[in-house]
């Protein structure tokens, strides 16, 4: 089963480490490892610039899920891994003192009824912890979560993003504007987001940008 899954997959030759991310406190640096299935651990030491293993080294994901990005909720006690291969959302509850993931949610990220190839890419939690966003790349959408008080994900819906093949999200540092940038279709999206409901509405700006994959906010200097 495991090697025919790699074959299915590309990606999932060997290790194939696509994003690192450190917790709040920068004690840990997380890396969603799409080739292996397992978000690695490891313990920071910042004085030095290095890594250890953790203790535990790894959080797992189910075979074939192929963890890509990896998203702290603002209160420390939740984590997001979004995993391009099968589309799904995985939810754990996180220990600082360890540094250790604990599953407590997988979920899709697609509509039941949709049945053609599509492809996970970025997760962005809102800054108030209360919604979780997702790229569908061939769906070409954004899921929209709820994110209820024990870190579980309640579906409030798709956004299409207007475009083709959607990869990294950005929100503002207002919070009130999230970009999706639209690689196949050379454009990024501006969308409203709706504090209280966490839903999208197009606000009709668009930037036509050449294969847009990743969109970074930078503050002003006050």
């Amino acid at each position: 089963v495991e090697d025919e899954r790699r074959r299915c997959h590309p990606g999932q030759e060997g290790p194939h480490v696509h994003s690192i991310t450190l917790d709040p406190a920068s004690r840990y640096a997380f890396a969603a490892d799409l080739g292996i299935d397992k978000v690695m651990i490891y313990q920071l030491d910042s004085s030095r610039g290095k890594l250890r293993r953790g203790d535990p080294p790894w959080a797992q994901v189910r075979a074939g899920a192929g963890p890509r990005h990896f998203a702290f909720h603002p209160n420390g006690r939740y984590a997001y891994v979004i995993n391009e291969l099968d589309n799904t959302f995985t939810a754990f509850a996180y220990d600082p003192t360890r540094g250790s993931l604990t599953e407590i949610q997988t979920l899709s990220t697609l509509p039941g009824d949709f049945k053609e190839t599509s492809y996970c890419a970025d997760v962005q939690v809102y800054p108030s912890g209360k919604f979780l966003y997702g790229s569908n790349r061939g769906h070409d959408s954004i899921a929209i979560f709820s994110i209820g008080e024990d870190g579980r994900l309640t579906l409030v819906g798709h956004e299409p993003t207007q475009g083709h093949y959607p990869w990294n999200l950005a929100i503002d540092p207002t919070n009130t504007f999230l970009l999706a940038p639209n690689q196949r279709s050379d454009v990024v999206v501006v969308f409203r987001i709706d504090p209280q409901t966490g839903r999208l509405t197009s606000t009709g700006q668009k930037a036509e940008v050449p294969k847009p994959v990743c969109a970074k906010m930078i503050r002003r200097a006050s």
